[in-house]
């Protein structure tokens, strides 16, 4: 009888393919700036930097001067966005012989459960840092005399205001948002859902588009919470940790930022396989230097505070919009009304 080896199952080739299959699973983190951590290894207090581009005032010199004043010259500063890694997210498993002999067909079966269980961990707390962080405007869902139509208009004329960009917007809308928006025939994004295969779980979320934004339903959010934002808002870094050497079965892999690491071995005392599955995350969120100008002399100038902008809140049960108070204790909320003209009205 001719001797038929045994197929070698590659950790590498299984590892790379849970990677695949983890980034796709994501909606919320799908929608965050990525980073890895590779290039970023051995860095102090478990921090990575991330670069934001600085911004420049204009300045004007006045055509056909007497040449009495020189120009003013300014200092370009990019900054640096420090992310730390708040934590290590796995899934851990003993397979028995009997189960690794009759139950399970090799292991793709049970990798595809561990890699679905770290993505829940990764879209739980992805949300988790969205809902707690304190964000400059709320928009009210029950605002009277203004659709839900027109509230998407308003988040978009916000951000606009706010100058943030209009690539990549995306409107993160939980249930009782999805049930209000597919109702309203004036958006008319029922017809979108389920014409198109999804290839992952962001696509399978996505309603439609609509007023420059990405509609997409994040089941984790509270019901009636919506996040109107734009992908460099929050960044999302994830690492692979390496594999120990005295693990004889394992490899790391990561895929569109997206990074974990898979080890298995043996334990003989109780005659069980061990597989891990494992990634270390971080979030943390990017706040801008603003450029204003002074309306006495037409100079810009740049805001002496730095102001999140890049997302705002909307509350689908709120009858008034929450806005940067111009007149109010806060310098900081003053300085944005001022800069923006996004603000309460005056009492």
């Amino acid at each position: 009888m001719a001797y038929t080896p045994h197929d070698v199952i590659k950790p590498e080739k299984i590892a790379a393919t849970a990677a695949v299959a983890l980034e796709e699973t994501l909606v919320v983190p799908a929608v965050f700036r990525r980073e890895g951590i590779d290039q970023f290894k051995g860095a102090k207090n478990d921090t990575i930097n991330v670069k934001v581009e600085g911004v420049l005032p204009f300045r004007t010199y006045g055509f056909r001067n007497n040449r009495s004043k020189p120009i003013e010259f300014d200092t370009y500063h990019e900054k640096t966005v420090a992310v730390s890694f708040g934590g290590d997210i796995y899934s851990a498993v003993q397979l028995t012989d009997e189960q690794n002999d009759f139950d399970l067909n090799g292991w793709a079966k049970l990798m595809a459960k561990q890699t679905e269980a770290v993505g829940r961990g990764l879209e739980f707390q992805a949300t988790d840092y969205l809902t707690k962080h304190d964000y400059a405007v709320t928009l009210g869902g029950q605002v009277a005399g203004r659709s839900l139509r027109k509230t998407l208009i308003r988040a978009r004329d916000v951000l606009n205001k706010f100058r943030v960009p209009k690539e990549q917007r995306t409107l993160l809308v939980g249930t009782d948002w999805e049930t209000e928006l597919l109702s309203d025939p004036d958006l008319n994004l029922a017809q979108n859902v389920g014409e198109a295969e999804a290839v992952s779980a962001l696509r399978e979320a996505t309603l439609g588009r609509r007023y420059g934004f990405n509609i997409v339903v994040a089941n984790e959010l509270p019901a009636d919470a919506a996040i109107a934002m734009t992908q460099s808002a929050f960044i999302f870094a994830t690492g692979a940790p390496s594999v120990p050497q005295s693990v004889p079965f394992g490899a790391s892999a990561s895929y569109n930022g997206v990074a974990l690491r898979w080890v298995r071995d043996y334990d003989a005392n109780y005659l069980v396989d061990r597989s891990v599955v494992n990634t270390f995350k971080g979030f943390r969120s990017v706040e801008d230097i603003l450029m204003g100008r002074d309306e006495a002399t037409g100079q810009a100038f740049v805001s002496e505070h730095e102001h999140f902008v890049r997302a705002i809140k909307l509350d689908l049960g709120a009858t008034a919009d929450v806005l940067p108070d111009a007149d109010g204790p806060d310098p900081k909320a003053q300085e944005l009304a001022a800069i923006t003209g996004v603000g309460a009205p005056a009492a």
